[in-house]
């Protein structure tokens, strides 16, 4: 299950830490009558009922000023670009040009929006306003107060609120599953058999499965298929070659031969990206052989939009920038995949003397002549962030790729006959 990522924006003064801490139920951002208080984004998760785990984030006020006052804005436009839910907050009937702003920027990213107007016991929210706004953008302006001194009342507002941004989130969560299928896309029915190979290595998490292997496990039995998982040293008990048949094998009918090289009678397999070779050795010609992190970017990235830049491969020259997005910030290890296997990949198959340039997490990526992007997975990123940081990217006409299907095109793997009979029992990406 993604987080939810929900942040408040405002003016400085606006009430925005209040209200975080109010959400959250603790004293997780400062408050004070000084403007500017909260100068970086502030992040606090909780478990919101209907959805699920939930990361909360306090802004730095949109009306900011100075040299320091504008880093802080350009941090909360960005911050837009990664959330599901926006909240916006504004006090004293004033809802002027950094609102509208604002509300450009939420429409922008798709983001449902709670529009709120605090310090209600101050000054009420004038219906003239109230009308114009319901005209404008079809939201209810809610009136409210971080200063209630009645605590029960206090909750029961608050309560109020969680419910509403709980029932919008599912929403989200809906139209969402309306439009993106599970990470197995399909691909296998009930009573059929997949089978995982999952190597563990040096790179493999202590003691548990990466988020890609236990989606398609549950995706898996949630379409109540058989699954079997095994390491890429176990494929000869479980495929045997036809090498290694006996030559009376090798004069049976088709059939047979194929029940044979595979007797426990899988349907699908799916391995990681790096074995890919490995695996494809024991396939009999007539099995669907796929990567998880090809199947996890056709569900959380952009899928059609890999398939075709990943031929900018062949198109690289020498002095070319390759950008290696990580979604992730980790420390990189000597075989780590974006900063040194698919460097090496993409050097070796094409020749050339290549810079790469490495962007970990969700940082800014600094803008320059890039002959390719390559997104990892993004295991820890959401569909919307993903999306939104690779369309900036496609806008400025750049070709985008995922590791997964780079490493695929460079292994040769497009003209496998496997991995071609898997891309065509994936159905098609729904929009």
């Amino acid at each position: 299950m993604e987080v939810k990522n929900i942040a408040i924006f405002g003016r400085r003064n606006s009430g925005k830490s209040s209200l975080m801490n109010l959400l959250c139920g603790q004293q997780i951002s400062i408050v004070a009558p000084v403007a500017g208080t909260t100068t970086d984004p502030v992040r606090k998760r909780v478990e919101l009922e209907g959805v699920g785990p939930c990361n909360f984030i306090d802004t730095a006020g949109f009306d900011d000023e100075g040299e320091l006052g504008a880093m802080r804005v350009s941090k909360s436009q960005k911050i837009a670009s990664e959330i599901d839910m926006a909240i916006l907050l504004f006090t004293g009937n004033l809802f002027g040009d950094y609102e509208k702003r604002l509300m450009e920027l939420f429409k922008r990213y798709s983001l449902p929006v709670l529009l709120i107007h605090n310090q209600e016991d101050i000054i009420s929210l004038g219906n003239e306003l109230k009308s114009a706004i319901k005209a404008e953008y079809g939201i209810e302006a809610i009136p409210f107060s971080c200063s209630i001194i009645d605590a029960d009342l206090l909750q029961s507002r608050v309560d109020a609120l969680l419910g509403l941004i709980s029932n919008k989130l599912q929403d989200c969560i809906k139209e969402e599953n309306n439009h993106r299928d599970g990470i197995l896309a399909s691909l296998i029915k009930e009573n059929e058999r997949v089978l995982f190979v999952c190597p563990i290595d040096s790179e493999a998490p202590a003691g548990r499965l990466i988020l890609p292997q236990v989606m398609g496990l549950r995706d898996a039995l949630d379409n109540f298929g058989i699954a079997t998982v095994a390491q890429p040293s176990q494929l000869p008990s479980i495929f045997p070659k036809a090498a290694e048949m006996q030559p009376a094998t090798v004069s049976l009918t088709s059939i047979i031969a194929t029940e044979r090289l595979n007797p426990l009678g899988f349907n699908l397999v799916i391995t990681d990206s790096q074995a890919f070779g490995e695996v494809a050795e024991y396939m009999p010609a007539n099995l669907p052989l796929g990567s998880f992190s090809i199947l996890l970017a056709r569900q959380k990235g952009a899928f059609s939009d890999y398939m075709e830049g990943v031929k900018e491969i062949d198109n690289l020259k020498d002095g070319d920038k390759v950008l290696i997005l990580e979604s992730c910030s980790h420390k990189p290890t000597c075989e780590d995949i974006g900063r040194v296997k698919i460097p090496k990949m993409l050097s070796a198959y094409t020749k050339k003397r290549l810079e790469f340039v490495f962007i970990s997490g969700l940082d800014e990526i600094p803008k320059s002549n890039y002959a390719l992007a390559i997104q990892c997975g993004g295991c820890v990123a959401t569909h919307k962030q993903l999306i939104n940081r690779l369309t900036g990217l496609i806008e400025r006409g750049l070709s985008v790729t995922n590791y997964g299907i780079a490493i695929a095109y460079i292994k040769g793997l497009f003209k496998n006959r496997n991995f071609q009979l898997f891309l065509e029992k994936l159905p098609p990406v729904k929009k």
